[in-house]
């Protein structure tokens, strides 16, 4: 798998957790609803995050995976706190406080950078 679909798949998964852990966060009431919220949240961060790539492309020294989390910790937040206000306007999507933006973010980004480093190292 490329490094774009291992990130796209982090952020699809670290939407579905955070929709489904994280009680600030309503899906809506039916499944339908729901699977249209999460994909709705998932193409916003998906799209977002690879215009403004953060993140390895690889494994990476613990250091630089720290930076590259917190800067991309900082750039999910931002996102989700705009999902918070577009949502509501295009679907059953609720996103209700800063505390849920700030875990929904953390979420996001923790998956998104285990999947980055589950990649085989590169040979040279």
């Amino acid at each position: 798998m490329s490094d774009q679909g291992r990130r796209k798949l982090g952020v699809l998964v670290g939407v579905s957790l955070a929709g489904a852990l994280l009680p600030g966060i309503t899906l809506g009431p039916e499944t339908v609803d729901a699977a249209f919220s999460v994909l709705f949240a998932t193409v916003v961060l998906a799209v977002l995050t690879q215009l403004i790539l953060i993140g390895p492309s690889g494994r990476v020294p613990l250091p630089a995976l720290l930076a590259f989390g917190l800067a991309g910790f900082v750039q999910d937040a931002l996102i989700w706190w705009l999902i918070s206000w577009l949502a509501p306007k295009m679907s059953d999507l609720r996103v209700e406080g800063l505390g849920t933006i700030l875990l929904a973010a953390l979420i996001t980004r923790a998956t998104v950078v285990l999947l980055s480093q589950l990649s085989p190292a590169a040979e040279d």
